[in-house]
C-alpha cells in the first residue's frame, strides 16, 4: 500500500488488478536516483512492477545527480529528496515554484501565491498563504511521497545520553562515543 501525507491509502492491489483486466503494463523508463539511495530504489521498482509498471534504475553518484537533477536532464521517475535546512517557504521555492532548482514544471497559480506570501507581513495570512500552496501541490500529486525513511536511533528506558540535541540542527543521535545506557 501507498500512503501519502494525510494517510490517503492507495491500495495496491486494486491498481493492480485494474491494470491487468485494461491489459496495461507501463514501460515507464528509466529511475534515477542518488546511489546511496540504491537499495530503496530497488525496492520501490518491485512495487512498480507488481502493479504493471515497468522501470529500470540508473543510480547516479550524489553530485553528478543533483547535478543533473537541478538542470533537469533527468526524465521519467527521479527519486529525490531534500535534507536542506529551511520553512515552508523556502521548500516550496526549490521544488515548486517556476525558477526553482528543481522544478520542472510549474502551475501559474502557485507561483503567484508564492509571490503574494514573500510580500505578505501578516504571520497568520502569510501561513494561511502557505497552507493552501502546500494543500494543492498535494492535490495535484507534483511529488508523489512514496517512501519515507526511518532512521535508527538510540532512545528508550535503557538509554542514559541519547545524543538528541548534542549537535545543534542535526536530526540523528550523535555523536555515537557520547551516547549511554542506563545501569541496569
Amino acid at each position: 500500500m501507498l500512503v501519502g501525507a494525510d494517510a490517503d491509502v492507495i491500495n495496491t492491489d486494486d491498481v493492480g488488478h485494474l491494470l491487468e483486466a485494461l491489459d496495461v503494463s507501463v514501460d515507464a523508463g528509466e529511475f534515477f536516483c542518488d546511489s546511496s539511495y540504491s537499495n530503496v530504489a530497488e525496492a520501490l521498482l518491485n512495487n512498480f512492477a507488481e502493479i504493471g509498471i515497468r522501470s529500470r534504475l540508473r543510480p547516479l553518484e550524489r553530485a553528478a545527480f543533483f547535478k543533473a537533477y537541478a538542470e533537469k536532464s533527468l526524465k521519467n521517475i527521479i527519486y529525490g529528496g531534500s535534507g536542506a535546512f529551511g520553512n515552508a517557504a523556502t521548500r516550496l521555492e526549490a521544488f515548486y515554484v517556476k525558477g526553482g532548482t528543481y522544478v520542472y514544471g510549474s502551475y501559474p497559480d502557485i507561483d503567484a501565491m508564492f509571490q503574494q506570501q514573500a510580500v505578505e507581513l501578516d504571520h497568520n495570512k502569510r501561513a494561511a498563504i502557505l497552507q493552501k500552496m502546500q494543500q494543492l501541490a498535494h492535490e495535484r500529486s507534483i511529488y508523489a511521497p512514496i517512501w519515507l525513511l526511518g532512521f535508527l536511533n538510540g532512545v528508550g528506558p535503557r538509554v542514559g545520553e541519547s545524543g538528541f540535541g548534542l549537535i545543534p540542527g542535526f536530526a540523528y543521535t550523535a555523536p555515537y562515543e557520547d551516547i549511554t545506557l542506563k545501569a541496569a
